[in-house]
């Protein structure tokens, strides 16, 4: 991607009053530059994030009858106030998985992850990066919409979090993106707050896959000030499959 086109998605971001520095432009050889110059990355290990029996529950279901059953699922009382489960959407063969915590009321209408305004600000961290909606796969913790957009309840993630990982299963993606405190405290298991969370490759589950933390793009709408270190964690995540 050319270093104009980077700056016009940039201001699509908020952050026209960047200067990107050279090795920005040329990202193979910032990767390396930043590898060598940035501290050492801490990974953290792997999260236990449910019982075998749990996660065993759609171990053998393929895209097409996994998303039948998270259409039809009941196992917990947002199936009554739903108006419709949001699966994920994507490319199934994507290297990059973008995971937040749940439907919004855009969202529960339209029956997609990250369709109002704070899915157009993905839209451009996305492609600031160089990547199209089109090309990573994106889904939620939850597959429905608390009410009134209350945080899930422990009791609904259990029951919901084995459809994320069968998903993870079958993109087997390079790396995943928590946005957001509640889709990173939830993966993780932990109640350390995002900002120490941050900038760190953490491991997600058996096959430990490099998820790193980041702000959600609600967030970043009511405190724009952040977007710069959004923006950090992104080349983060670059830096981390960039090195393998």
């Amino acid at each position: 991607m050319s270093s104009a086109r980077r700056r016009d998605y940039l201001t699509a971001l908020g952050l026209d009053s960047w200067v990107l520095r050279a090795r920005d432009a040329a990202p193979e050889r910032a990767l390396a530059d930043a590898a060598g110059a940035a501290a050492p990355v801490r990974v953290a290990a792997p999260a236990d994030l449910a019982p075998a029996a749990s996660a065993a529950r759609e171990a053998a279901y393929d895209w097409g009858p996994l998303r039948d059953r998270v259409a039809a699922c009941t196992r917990c009382g947002l199936a009554a106030t739903r108006t419709q489960t949001v699966f994920g959407v994507g490319d199934p063969n994507a290297d990059w998985l973008v995971v937040g915590e749940a439907p919004g009321a855009d969202e529960d209408r339209a029956g997609e992850p990250f369709v109002g305004r704070a899915g157009q600000l993905l839209n451009a961290m996305l492609r600031a990066l160089g990547l199209a909606r089109e090309q990573v796969y994106i889904a939620n913790v939850l597959k429905c919409r608390p009410p009134h957009n209350r945080d899930p309840a422990a009791g609904e993630v259990s029951e919901c979090l084995p459809f994320l990982e069968r998903q993870i299963e079958l993109l087997r993606p390079k790396i995943m993106l928590a946005v957001g405190r509640i889709a990173a405290q939830n993966l993780l298991k932990t109640d350390v707050p995002v900002g120490r969370l941050r900038l760190k490759v953490h491991g997600f589950g058996p096959t430990n896959v490099p998820l790193v933390v980041t702000y959600h793009p609600a967030y970043l709408l009511r405190s724009p000030a952040e977007k710069r270190k959004a923006w950090e964690d992104l080349k983060f995540a670059r830096e981390v499959i960039a090195r393998g």
